[in-house]
């Protein structure tokens, strides 16, 4: 089995849009109104976008961590 990216997968829009996607269809679904599944929407791609700024700040932290030590 191949090793996952997490990092990779947790950091794509195109995974959140998706999971976003899928959410809001199925609150509406279940009977909820559409304005509860906006707003339930609109957090989880808040939520998106904190993970992967929080990643991606990370990354490069650790990329110039590496090449400080390389300069020295």
């Amino acid at each position: 089995m191949k090793n996952i990216d997490w990092v990779r997968k947790l950091t794509s829009r195109k995974l959140w849009t998706a999971v976003g996607s899928f959410v809001s269809l199925l609150l509406v679904a279940l009977g909820y109104s559409d304005s509860e599944a906006v707003q339930v929407t609109s957090l989880i791609m808040a939520g998106a976008t904190v993970v992967a700024y929080i990643i991606g700040e990370g990354l490069v932290d650790s990329a110039s961590v590496g090449s400080e030590e390389e300069n020295e």
